[in-house]
């Protein structure tokens, strides 16, 4: 049979074109930084020295820096702000989920980068978590010493977090967090250090994977509700109801109960004892409130393990919630979101359980 030249070039070249591969190769995937301050964007007089201003440095020049990671990606960079994140904001969290959501089905888009900082990173990532709507790599990234240090760890962390974030097989796992070569899931990560660059830790459920040098390595997925699973919406949200977090203690007072209830709350997320308790005076200033309509969320300030529900306080009888897996800075987020709807108790506690 005679084979017409022409007709097989066609054939090549249009495989060649849904292949998306050129003649030097796959593609680049495209990366969208999204910045809002930290350390990771910090600057300090001297390069020794613990005390530094964050927020200082900006994406642009932060991507200038690590000139191999246009290597990995095509690299856009938005700053959305630039603070240090004891700073973060409920008002940023909703700038990044909505950018995030905008472009969620847009091709100019692969994957998204958010440079935060450590301090209430765990917080913003369990916060897209629960509201970006894209099965698109969402990746956070940080780090404990600033720019200018000795052994500045951010370069590294943010081009292993522009290789996971234009990852295909990174998709579909939730919001991820990338630090010191650690994959984490915003569902499980928590700060565990003041000053080390292994700051994070997946206590409970584990890493979702490891990389180096943008080589990376997943080996798990997110166990709980995410992304476009997630029922909840803040398309057209601007502020959240009041959630405070009461820390308890040996012979804690019950009156910061009350006073959070006076002063506005819609719901108290307690930091409880060990499985989440509190002594006799505050388990009943906990009653009275949730009689009054404000929910009441029995967490724990241990670092890890779970808090079940009717275990050494009756929870069905009281009224309260159990955070199970959820740490008191996470349930106080997932509160906030649930409370954007009118809930029952039961719905309530049943989306502690799933998220």
């Amino acid at each position: 049979m005679k084979l017409n030249i022409n007709f097989c070039k066609k054939i090549i070249l249009l495989l060649i074109l849904s292949l998306n591969i050129s003649m030097f190769g796959q593609a680049k995937p495209k990366v969208l930084i999204l910045a809002t301050g930290g350390t990771i964007a910090g600057s300090a007089k001297t390069g020794v020295q613990s005390g530094y201003t964050s927020g200082q440095v900006t994406i642009d020049a932060m991507v200038n820096a690590i000139p191999d990671a246009l290597k990995v990606a095509d690299i856009k960079g938005e700053q959305i702000a630039n603070v240090g994140s004891q700073d973060m904001s409920f008002e940023i969290m909703l700038k990044v989920a909505n950018r995030i959501n905008e472009l969620a089905n847009s091709n100019d888009v692969d994957g998204f980068v958010i440079t935060h900082g450590t301090d209430t990173m765990e917080e913003t990532a369990f916060f897209l978590n629960l509201t970006t709507k894209t099965d698109k790599p969402v990746v956070l990234v940080g780090s404990m010493r600033p720019s200018t240090a000795i052994s500045a760890d951010g370069p590294l962390n943010l081009y292993n977090a522009i290789a996971v974030a234009g990852d295909p097989k990174a998709k579909g796992r939730g919001v991820l967090l990338v630090m010191n070569d650690w994959i984490h899931s915003a569902q499980s990560l928590t700060k565990v250090s003041t000053t080390a660059v292994q700051t994070f830790m997946s206590p409970l459920r584990g890493l979702i994977g490891i990389t180096s040098y943008g080589t990376n390595d997943f080996f798990n997925y997110p166990s709980q509700k995410f992304g476009k699973n997630s029922e909840f919406d803040v398309k057209g949200v601007s502020s959240f109801p009041r959630v405070d977090i009461i820390y308890a203690d040996a012979d804690m007072k019950p009156d910061l109960i009350d006073a959070s209830i006076e002063r506005g709350a819609k719901g108290i997320v307690i930091a409880g004892v060990g499985n989440g308790n509190m002594n006799k005076a505050s388990l009943d200033a906990c009653a009275r409130a949730s009689k009054k309509g404000i929910i009441v969320v029995r967490s724990t300030r241990v670092a890890t393990g779970l808090v079940s529900r009717n275990v050494e306080c009756n929870d069905d009888e009281l009224g309260l919630i159990a955070s199970y897996a959820l740490n008191p800075q996470k349930s106080r987020i997932l509160l906030s979101v649930a409370l954007l709807k009118q809930r029952s108790l039961a719905e309530l506690q049943k989306i502690f359980e799933e998220y």
